[in-house]
């Protein structure tokens, strides 16, 4: 699977972007789609993800009631709502496949074996 992360840009503080991820192919049906994110001089860090079948999705902690996880299945693209963005949410964003995976590890980079090339939002104060 190849995935193509897009969207990113520079945008102040409050502003809203969505991210989007468009996958080559489909994985099979019980599986994850996430998105995570590095800032500069951290670890990459989960953001959101959907858990199928059943959508369920799930955030962090800091990006609920800002940010929205979504699905296309049609066109097989990945979607990040961001809204009230803040400085803090700087970082390069990726997107993840997870072919098979439970739920307790829904936010474990390592459980994700596909990744895209990762878009950059900058958020200014």
């Amino acid at each position: 699977v190849q995935l193509q992360a897009s969207g990113g840009g520079l945008v102040q503080a409050g502003d809203s972007l969505t991210l989007s991820c468009a996958a080559s192919e489909r994985t099979n049906n019980r599986f994850a789609v996430g998105w995570f994110r590095q800032a500069p001089g951290k670890e990459r860090e989960f953001v959101a993800a959907i858990m199928l079948p059943g959508s369920s999705t799930y955030y962090t902690d800091s990006v609920k009631g800002r940010f929205t996880i979504s699905r296309d299945r049609a066109k097989n693209t990945l979607y990040l709502q961001m809204n009230s963005l803040k400085p803090e949410d700087t970082a390069i964003y990726y997107c993840a496949v997870a072919p098979r995976i439970i739920t307790s590890s829904i936010g474990v980079s390592s459980s994700y074996e596909y990744w895209g090339q990762g878009t950059l939002v900058t958020v200014s104060s």
